[in-house]
């Protein structure tokens, strides 16, 4: 992601989050047919190569998880991407400034920037059961590498410290020991949370907000089945 904070891309980075995390897909309800996924996928993207065995790998891993201990998912899942997802800034992978993969996009390149690693965590976790409340996309600056960044943070209970489960490291760390990430904001289906002195706060929901609607419809596109929260 880009060194410096601007407005205007904060705000829009905020608006498609915010709906991004506010989209169930398939939840804990639904199955999701892989068979269909990979077909659709092929029909849009082309021969997916090696990623249609990282795809074969996430069927795996997501149908292989789901009586394990949530502590256990958050390992399997975070190192499951971190090792199968190489860091390509947008521009030089999708020559777009800012680009959403779908987890599917991602495993077909076999690549993306910091938010494809957390939105994909983020799909895999909510699929193999983890609660939304306990989820959170958060974006924060990486202050070691002086640049915007984006994480999955986990919380156990409502007021527990944050698991942060981060791209750039393999090892899943409390929020209190990751002092190298300064947050900025934080996003799930249920809203907007802002840092501050009396712990984080949220400040808005998830309503009303369409810039990116385009992700949703290609996940759709791809045999996803997506509900949208209101």
């Amino acid at each position: 992601m880009a060194v410096r904070f601007p407005i205007s891309r904060m705000l829009r980075w905020l608006c498609g989050a915010l709906l991004l995390a506010g989209v169930l897909l398939g939840g804990v309800q639904a199955d999701w047919d892989f068979s269909l996924i990979s077909g659709r996928a092929r029909a849009l993207y082309g021969p997916l190569g090696e990623g249609q065995k990282r795809i074969d790998d996430w069927q795996h891993l997501l149908a292989t998880q789901k009586q394990v201990s949530e502590l256990e998912q958050l390992n399997v899942v975070n190192r499951f991407f971190n090792k199968q997802l190489r860091y390509v800034e947008d521009i030089d992978l999708w020559h777009q400034v800012d680009y959403w993969e779908t987890p599917i996009e991602a495993l077909w390149k076999g690549a993306g920037d910091c938010e494809d690693y957390a939105i994909a965590k983020y799909f895999s976790l909510r699929h193999l059961g983890v609660a939304s409340e306990k989820l959170r996309i958060t974006y924060v600056k990486a202050l070691s590498l002086n640049r915007a960044h984006m994480v999955l943070t986990y919380y156990s209970s409502p007021d527990a410290m944050p698991l942060v489960l981060d791209s750039l490291i393999d090892t899943i760390k409390p929020a209190s020991q990751r002092t190298d990430l300064l947050p900025v904001y934080s996003f799930n289906a249920e809203g907007l949370w802002l840092p501050g002195a009396k712990g984080n706060q949220k400040v808005g929901d998830t309503k009303r907000l369409s810039r990116w609607q385009d992700v949703l419809k290609k996940m759709q596109a791809e045999g996803f089945p997506v509900e949208t929260t209101n």
